[in-house]
């Protein structure tokens, strides 16, 4: 088994983040809400952070990366109602429904995977 291979199937729930932070990104537009500045912006600027911080983790491991997740997901959650646009069900759906994911994800990997547990697997 590759390295690369050794890694995903330890940090399977950071690559399962890495995939909805792309998925945020794209949701506007896949959605139909690009046009939306408010919305739009919250989903690209969270999802940017959301991949980068799922990258760094797959990188190089670190709890912080998940708690930066965990953070970001609960702003997803309830940024809809606090940015008003959760009257449009589409985008809110998307964004808690994301937020949920990636917060149960994140705190779950934090939890249960140690950085000294993926360095002896280099």
């Amino acid at each position: 088994m590759t390295k690369l291979n050794e890694t995903l199937a330890a940090q399977w729930k950071d690559a399962a983040n890495l995939v909805l932070g792309v998925w945020l990104i794209a949701a506007p537009w896949a959605l139909g809400y690009a046009t939306q500045q408010t919305a739009a912006w919250n989903a690209w600027g969270v999802g940017a952070v959301i991949t980068i911080s799922a990258l760094a983790a797959l990188i190089a491991f670190q709890k912080w990366e998940e708690w930066v997740n965990a953070a970001l997901a609960a702003w997803l959650i309830v940024s809809p109602f606090i940015l008003a646009f959760g009257t449009q069900t589409t985008v809110t759906w998307n964004q808690v429904a994301v937020g949920v994911l990636v917060g149960m994800l994140a705190i779950w990997a934090a939890m249960t995977t140690e950085a000294d547990d993926l360095s002896s697997k280099a």
